[in-house]
Protein backbone atom coordinates (compact mmCIF):
# COMPACT_ATOMS: atom_id res chain seq x y z
CA UNK A 1 0.00 0.00 0.00
CA UNK A 2 2.81 2.51 -1.05
CA UNK A 3 -0.31 5.43 -1.99
CA UNK A 4 -2.27 4.42 0.49
CA UNK A 5 -4.37 7.89 1.09
CA UNK A 6 -2.96 9.54 -1.82
CA UNK A 7 -4.89 10.95 -5.10
CA UNK A 8 -3.67 10.38 -8.15
CA UNK A 9 -4.37 12.09 -11.85
CA UNK A 10 -3.32 10.02 -14.67
CA UNK A 11 -3.95 11.26 -18.53
CA UNK A 12 -4.69 9.10 -21.38
CA UNK A 13 -5.55 6.12 -18.45
CA UNK A 14 -8.27 4.39 -20.38
CA UNK A 15 -5.97 1.82 -22.07
CA UNK A 16 -2.28 1.18 -22.48
CA UNK A 17 0.33 2.70 -20.30
CA UNK A 18 -1.61 4.61 -18.29
CA UNK A 19 -4.24 2.39 -17.58
CA UNK A 20 -1.81 -0.18 -15.86
CA UNK A 21 -0.87 2.46 -14.12
CA UNK A 22 -4.32 3.38 -13.10
CA UNK A 23 -4.98 0.31 -12.07
CA UNK A 24 -1.37 -0.48 -9.83
CA UNK A 25 -1.78 2.88 -8.13
CA UNK A 26 -5.96 1.78 -6.63
CA UNK A 27 -4.03 -1.84 -5.70
CA UNK A 28 -1.65 0.08 -4.03
CA UNK A 29 -4.40 2.26 -1.82
CA UNK A 30 -4.52 5.22 -3.96
CA UNK A 31 -7.32 7.18 -5.37
CA UNK A 32 -7.28 8.22 -9.14
CA UNK A 33 -8.92 10.11 -11.59
CA UNK A 34 -9.14 8.55 -14.85
CA UNK A 35 -8.59 11.12 -17.43
CA UNK A 36 -8.74 10.52 -21.25
CA UNK A 37 -10.54 11.06 -24.90
CA UNK A 38 -12.22 7.31 -25.12
CA UNK A 39 -15.13 8.09 -23.44
CA UNK A 40 -16.85 4.31 -23.50
CA UNK A 41 -13.50 2.76 -22.67
CA UNK A 42 -12.53 4.96 -20.14
CA UNK A 43 -16.09 4.90 -18.30
CA UNK A 44 -15.80 0.96 -18.04
CA UNK A 45 -12.15 0.96 -17.56
CA UNK A 46 -12.64 3.13 -14.45
CA UNK A 47 -15.65 1.02 -13.17
CA UNK A 48 -13.99 -1.56 -13.25
CA UNK A 49 -11.60 -0.45 -10.43
CA UNK A 50 -14.23 0.22 -8.54
CA UNK A 51 -15.17 3.50 -5.66
CA UNK A 52 -11.65 4.47 -5.93
CA UNK A 53 -11.52 5.79 -9.15
CA UNK A 54 -13.59 7.94 -11.01
CA UNK A 55 -13.24 8.86 -15.14
CA UNK A 56 -13.35 12.48 -16.83
CA UNK A 57 -13.41 13.22 -20.34
CA UNK A 58 -10.20 15.11 -21.19
CA UNK A 59 -8.31 16.44 -24.20
CA UNK A 60 -4.92 17.12 -22.72
CA UNK A 61 -4.29 19.93 -25.94
CA UNK A 62 -6.99 21.90 -24.04
CA UNK A 63 -6.41 24.15 -20.89
CA UNK A 64 -9.96 24.14 -19.56
CA UNK A 65 -10.24 20.43 -19.12
CA UNK A 66 -6.96 19.34 -17.87
CA UNK A 67 -7.56 22.23 -15.10
CA UNK A 68 -11.22 20.86 -14.86
CA UNK A 69 -9.45 17.23 -14.43
CA UNK A 70 -7.16 18.15 -11.82
CA UNK A 71 -10.40 20.05 -10.09
CA UNK A 72 -12.17 16.80 -10.09
CA UNK A 73 -9.57 15.14 -7.67
CA UNK A 74 -9.65 17.94 -5.61
CA UNK A 75 -13.89 18.27 -5.91
CA UNK A 76 -13.99 14.43 -5.01
CA UNK A 77 -11.25 13.99 -2.77
CA UNK A 78 -10.07 16.60 -1.21
CA UNK A 79 -6.53 17.00 -2.50
CA UNK A 80 -4.19 16.00 -5.08
CA UNK A 81 -0.96 14.16 -4.42
CA UNK A 82 0.61 12.72 -7.72
CA UNK A 83 -0.07 14.07 -11.74
CA UNK A 84 0.70 11.27 -14.08
CA UNK A 85 0.64 13.86 -17.22
CA UNK A 86 1.19 10.18 -19.70
CA UNK A 87 -1.50 10.71 -23.01
CA UNK A 88 0.18 11.16 -25.96
CA UNK A 89 0.22 9.69 -29.59
CA UNK A 90 3.25 9.26 -32.27
CA UNK A 91 1.91 12.47 -33.97
CA UNK A 92 3.25 14.08 -37.35
CA UNK A 93 5.84 11.68 -39.21
CA UNK A 94 8.02 12.52 -42.03
CA UNK A 95 9.99 14.78 -43.55
CA UNK A 96 10.16 18.10 -42.54
CA UNK A 97 9.39 19.77 -46.04
CA UNK A 98 5.96 17.38 -45.85
CA UNK A 99 4.96 18.60 -42.29
CA UNK A 100 2.10 21.12 -42.36
CA UNK A 101 1.83 23.87 -39.58
CA UNK A 102 -0.98 22.49 -38.81
CA UNK A 103 0.47 18.91 -37.79
CA UNK A 104 2.95 20.54 -36.23
CA UNK A 105 0.61 22.21 -33.68
CA UNK A 106 -1.16 19.26 -32.94
CA UNK A 107 1.68 17.18 -32.45
CA UNK A 108 3.00 19.78 -29.78
CA UNK A 109 0.13 20.49 -28.50
CA UNK A 110 -0.69 16.93 -27.33
CA UNK A 111 2.93 15.89 -26.47
CA UNK A 112 4.41 18.93 -24.94
CA UNK A 113 1.96 21.62 -24.12
CA UNK A 114 -0.48 19.12 -22.29
CA UNK A 115 2.40 18.60 -19.82
CA UNK A 116 2.83 22.46 -19.58
CA UNK A 117 -0.53 22.58 -18.57
CA UNK A 118 -0.31 19.62 -16.53
CA UNK A 119 2.40 21.48 -13.92
CA UNK A 120 0.55 24.64 -14.29
CA UNK A 121 -2.78 23.66 -12.62
CA UNK A 122 -1.22 21.12 -10.40
CA UNK A 123 1.87 22.86 -8.62
CA UNK A 124 -0.58 25.64 -6.90
CA UNK A 125 -2.49 22.54 -5.15
CA UNK A 126 0.79 21.01 -4.17
CA UNK A 127 2.16 24.09 -2.80
CA UNK A 128 -0.80 24.65 -0.97
CA UNK A 129 -0.23 21.04 0.66
CA UNK A 130 3.13 21.36 0.72
CA UNK A 131 3.85 18.07 -1.45
CA UNK A 132 3.23 16.27 -4.07
CA UNK A 133 4.72 14.39 -6.89
CA UNK A 134 4.49 15.20 -10.91
CA UNK A 135 5.46 12.74 -13.19
CA UNK A 136 5.29 12.85 -17.08
CA UNK A 137 6.08 10.40 -20.10
CA UNK A 138 8.83 11.05 -22.07
CA UNK A 139 11.12 8.88 -24.03
CA UNK A 140 14.11 7.77 -25.26
CA UNK A 141 13.51 9.60 -28.50
CA UNK A 142 13.94 12.74 -26.19
CA UNK A 143 17.26 10.81 -26.08
CA UNK A 144 18.07 9.29 -29.28
CA UNK A 145 16.10 10.43 -32.41
CA UNK A 146 13.87 8.07 -34.18
CA UNK A 147 14.08 8.04 -37.82
CA UNK A 148 10.96 9.53 -39.53
CA UNK A 149 9.14 10.83 -36.17
CA UNK A 150 11.20 14.27 -35.78
CA UNK A 151 8.50 16.35 -33.82
CA UNK A 152 8.06 13.46 -31.45
CA UNK A 153 12.14 13.24 -30.71
CA UNK A 154 11.60 17.29 -30.03
CA UNK A 155 8.95 17.23 -27.67
CA UNK A 156 9.89 14.08 -25.62
CA UNK A 157 13.32 15.89 -25.66
CA UNK A 158 11.02 19.00 -24.26
CA UNK A 159 9.21 16.99 -21.94
CA UNK A 160 12.55 16.55 -20.44
CA UNK A 161 14.06 19.69 -20.29
CA UNK A 162 10.68 21.17 -18.91
CA UNK A 163 10.90 17.99 -16.15
CA UNK A 164 14.09 19.79 -14.96
CA UNK A 165 13.10 23.23 -15.20
CA UNK A 166 10.00 22.95 -13.22
CA UNK A 167 11.75 20.30 -10.41
CA UNK A 168 14.07 23.56 -9.48
CA UNK A 169 11.42 25.95 -9.21
CA UNK A 170 9.26 23.62 -7.02
CA UNK A 171 11.47 21.70 -5.07
CA UNK A 172 11.19 24.04 -2.25
CA UNK A 173 7.62 23.44 -1.82
CA UNK A 174 8.60 19.68 -1.85
CA UNK A 175 7.00 18.85 -5.13
CA UNK A 176 8.54 16.71 -6.80
CA UNK A 177 9.07 16.29 -10.81
CA UNK A 178 10.43 13.22 -12.55
CA UNK A 179 10.05 12.11 -16.11
CA UNK A 180 9.97 8.74 -17.38
CA UNK A 181 11.30 7.36 -20.86
CA UNK A 182 9.94 4.38 -22.08
CA UNK A 183 11.50 2.25 -24.64
CA UNK A 184 9.04 0.00 -27.07
CA UNK A 185 6.10 -0.78 -24.98
CA UNK A 186 3.23 -3.08 -26.34
CA UNK A 187 0.71 -1.24 -25.89
CA UNK A 188 -2.35 -0.36 -29.05
CA UNK A 189 -1.02 2.24 -30.63
CA UNK A 190 2.57 -0.41 -31.32
CA UNK A 191 0.17 -2.73 -32.86
CA UNK A 192 -1.33 0.39 -35.25
CA UNK A 193 -4.62 1.06 -34.13
CA UNK A 194 -6.49 3.04 -31.38
CA UNK A 195 -8.30 0.92 -29.02
CA UNK A 196 -11.49 1.60 -30.53
CA UNK A 197 -10.87 0.56 -33.49
CA UNK A 198 -10.32 -2.52 -33.26
CA UNK A 199 -11.98 -5.64 -31.60
CA UNK A 200 -9.34 -7.15 -28.76
CA UNK A 201 -9.02 -10.53 -30.24
CA UNK A 202 -7.15 -8.41 -33.35
CA UNK A 203 -5.30 -6.25 -31.15
CA UNK A 204 -4.01 -8.95 -29.72
CA UNK A 205 -2.59 -10.55 -32.41
CA UNK A 206 -1.05 -7.57 -33.68
CA UNK A 207 0.70 -6.98 -30.90
CA UNK A 208 2.12 -10.32 -30.79
CA UNK A 209 3.35 -9.55 -33.80
CA UNK A 210 4.84 -6.50 -32.58
CA UNK A 211 6.62 -8.17 -29.91
CA UNK A 212 8.06 -11.18 -31.55
CA UNK A 213 9.67 -7.98 -33.80
CA UNK A 214 11.03 -6.29 -31.23
CA UNK A 215 12.14 -9.08 -29.10
CA UNK A 216 15.01 -9.80 -30.94
CA UNK A 217 16.59 -6.09 -31.44
CA UNK A 218 16.28 -5.78 -27.20
CA UNK A 219 19.37 -6.60 -25.00
CA UNK A 220 16.57 -7.76 -22.54
CA UNK A 221 15.06 -10.49 -25.41
CA UNK A 222 11.02 -9.23 -24.80
CA UNK A 223 9.27 -5.49 -25.36
CA UNK A 224 8.69 -3.71 -22.71
CA UNK A 225 4.94 -4.32 -21.40
CA UNK A 226 3.17 -1.01 -19.73
CA UNK A 227 3.32 -2.47 -16.59
CA UNK A 228 6.97 -2.45 -16.50
CA UNK A 229 6.05 1.68 -17.01
CA UNK A 230 3.71 1.62 -14.09
CA UNK A 231 6.11 0.59 -12.11
CA UNK A 232 8.32 2.75 -12.18
CA UNK A 233 5.41 5.29 -11.85
CA UNK A 234 4.61 4.10 -8.66
CA UNK A 235 8.41 4.49 -7.87
CA UNK A 236 7.97 8.19 -8.24
CA UNK A 237 4.86 8.46 -7.07
CA UNK A 238 5.56 6.77 -3.70
CA UNK A 239 7.52 8.13 -0.90
CA UNK A 240 10.29 5.21 -1.62
CA UNK A 241 11.68 8.35 -4.41
CA UNK A 242 11.62 11.00 -1.76
CA UNK A 243 14.89 12.27 -2.34
CA UNK A 244 14.55 11.99 -6.21
CA UNK A 245 13.78 15.23 -8.68
CA UNK A 246 14.52 16.63 -11.95
CA UNK A 247 15.47 12.97 -13.42
CA UNK A 248 14.46 11.22 -16.72
CA UNK A 249 14.25 7.20 -16.01
CA UNK A 250 15.22 5.44 -18.92
CA UNK A 251 13.21 1.93 -19.08
CA UNK A 252 13.84 0.25 -22.08
CA UNK A 253 15.04 -2.93 -21.44
CA UNK A 254 19.00 -1.90 -22.89
CA UNK A 255 17.66 -0.30 -26.15
CA UNK A 256 19.60 2.72 -25.77
CA UNK A 257 22.88 0.69 -24.60
CA UNK A 258 23.38 0.03 -28.84
CA UNK A 259 23.20 -4.01 -30.44
CA UNK A 260 22.65 -6.39 -28.79
CA UNK A 261 26.10 -8.54 -27.28
CA UNK A 262 24.32 -11.59 -28.70
CA UNK A 263 24.61 -9.45 -32.23
CA UNK A 264 27.96 -7.90 -31.96
CA UNK A 265 29.82 -10.47 -33.61
CA UNK A 266 32.54 -13.73 -33.17
CA UNK A 267 35.33 -11.52 -32.63
CA UNK A 268 33.72 -10.21 -29.86
CA UNK A 269 31.04 -12.72 -28.21
CA UNK A 270 33.25 -15.76 -28.81
CA UNK A 271 36.10 -16.63 -26.19
CA UNK A 272 39.45 -16.29 -27.74
CA UNK A 273 43.32 -16.39 -26.37
CA UNK A 274 44.41 -14.18 -23.65
CA UNK A 275 47.01 -12.12 -24.80
CA UNK A 276 49.01 -10.46 -22.41
CA UNK A 277 51.55 -7.51 -22.72
CA UNK A 278 54.72 -8.65 -21.64
CA UNK A 279 57.58 -5.72 -21.17
CA UNK A 280 60.99 -6.19 -22.49
CA UNK A 281 63.50 -7.36 -20.21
Amino acid sequence: MKLEGKVAVITGAASGIGAATAKLFVEEGAKVVVGDIQDEVGERFAASLGDNAIYRHCNVAREDQVAALIQAAVDTWGRLDVLYNNAGFVGAQGPFETTSVDEYDLTMDVLLKSVFLGIKHASPIMKAQGSGSIISTASICGLVPDVGTHLYNVAKAGVIMMTKSAALELAEQNIRVNAICPGFIATQLAAGRALSDIDEEENNQRLEKVRDRMADSQPLQRMGDPLDIARMALFLASDDSAWMTGTAQVVDGGLTLGKPWRKQGKQVTQPGPIRMYKPAD
